[in-house]
């Protein structure tokens, strides 16, 4: 068993002489006390250390392996601080592991083990250094309740961290709070580390998205210097990290409304060295000054980041124009015309930006052209929705900016998929003022 960093947890062992060994085990083996995760150690001075199931261990057993079975053995209890896995464990899986320690557990507290209980386990969790997140469909039956806290301590020691928690459903309200619940440890604050980029945040108030790992990987290789930026969504700093640390823009305006995503993005922008190279807008972006200041926007929202659209052309540079990052849930249902994406919290990771479909189109090329040279591994619902939000963010560029702009779909990435035929992905779409004639 690992705990946190790699190292093994302790195990309590009952200790004796080596000519006692195998009374000590069969009678352990018959009682379904011994511990079968762990080997059996010799010890310094000689003796012999049988690791052993603590919850089921009593009394009664110690004084009946004394008095009954090894009459005159050392019988004493200790804690090996750095047990040896079985041969037998070491093959086991995390669930295996985690299935065989609570029903044991939950035996040794008097509770029936059950198909029930079994099947309400979890079988997958995200990870974040010593604290694990649970999914919301695990832990669900009522019989848990009367065993916590000890539990989550139990689980915990089987999957080898110090922390628990487990989320619901993200709340639905404009900040997308996760409902996240600590069960073991008190507080939520993790890092994780991307591309060598630290991201620090705390679990209960902030979302973070394994899934979105090849966009910040692309986001990184993006070549921004010299550029400014603005980050409509920034989050805790998912893409406004990548663009000032591996990207090398000049300066990025990052915009966030969730206080706790704040808290969280100052911090991060100063563990990465960063913060001289970023203004953080705190609150409705849909009320941000700013305008005339972006040679990049980057629209990091879903289901649809459609609302920023107009805020979005504001920001570009009206004498160069620039480049906007446009994300969307696309649906492509067979026989299903386009229709506003959803949103579920299922995830399947996109291969790696090696294999992402680029598509890269000359100026003045028709909407026929282009279709023909899209990668055929390129969903037509996609190329569709790009080119109806081509088609839209030329009408607003008109408007904002009261004289006509040539707008060019550069490429359209896939990010992940959030259920089948819901898929993130991201437009890649130039946009540049018409020289004046005459």
């Amino acid at each position: 068993m690992e705990g946190t960093g790699g190292k093994p947890t302790a195990v309590v062992a009952v200790v004796t002489e080596p000519r006692f060994t195998q009374q000590y085990r069969e009678y352990l083996e018959k009682q379904k006390l011994l511990d079968r995760q762990h080997r059996v150690k010799k010890l310094r001075d000689g003796t012999v250390a049988l690791p052993v199931l603590r919850e089921a261990l009593l009394e009664q057993h110690l004084q009946e392996l004394r008095n009954r079975v090894a009459p005159g053995s050392t019988c004493v209890l200790t804690q090996l601080l750095d047990p040896v896995p079985s041969k037998k464990a070491q093959s086991y899986s995390p669930a295996q592991r985690l299935c065989l320690e609570v029903s044991r557990w939950v035996e040794g507290r008097g509770v029936t083990w059950s198909a029930e209980l079994e099947a309400d386990l979890p079988r997958s969790w995200q990870r974040h250094g010593d604290l694990l997140l649970l999914s919301e469909d695990c832990f669900q039956a009522k019989q848990w309740r009367h065993l916590e806290p000890e539990l989550w301590e139990t689980v915990a020691s089987a999957l080898g961290v110090q922390r628990l928690a487990k989320r619901g459903r993200v709340s639905p309200d404009s900040t997308r709070t996760p409902a996240v619940r600590m069960l073991l440890g008190n507080h939520g604050w993790v890092e994780h580390v991307d591309n060598g980029i630290r991201y620090k945040f705390d679990v209960t108030q902030c979302m973070f998205s394994f899934g979105n790992i090849t966009e910040k990987l692309r986001v990184a290789s993006l070549p921004c210097a010299g550029e400014v930026l603005v980050d409509l969504y920034a989050g805790i700093g998912y893409f406004t990290l990548p663009f000032l640390v591996h990207a090398e823009a000049a300066f990025v305006h990052a915009c966030e409304w969730n206080p706790h995503a704040v808290v969280a993005l100052r911090n991060n922008l100063e563990l990465n060295g960063v913060a001289d190279r970023c203004q953080i807008h705190f609150g409705d972006n849909r009320k941000l000054k700013l305008s005339n200041v972006a040679d990049r926007v980057n629209l990091g929202l879903i289901p649809s980041s459609e609302e920023g659209w107009p805020i979005a052309c504001r920001l570009l540079k009206q004498d160069a124009g620039g480049i906007l990052h446009i994300h969307q849930n696309v649906e492509s249902f067979p026989g299903k015309t386009l229709q506003p994406p959803g949103s579920s919290e299922i995830e399947e990771h996109w291969p790696s930006p090696q294999q992402i479909i680029s598509n890269q189109l000359k100026n003045g090329a028709t909407s026929d052209s282009r279709r023909k040279t899209l990668s055929v591994a390129t969903k037509p619902e996609w190329q569709r929705w790009a080119e109806a939000a081509e088609t839209r963010i030329a009408t607003l560029l008109h408007q904002v900016h009261g004289k006509p702009w040539k707008t060019q779909i550069l490429h359209i990435q896939p990010v992940k998929s959030y259920a089948p035929h819901v898929d993130h992905i991201v437009l890649d779409l130039e946009c540049r003022p018409c020289p004046l004639v005459g």
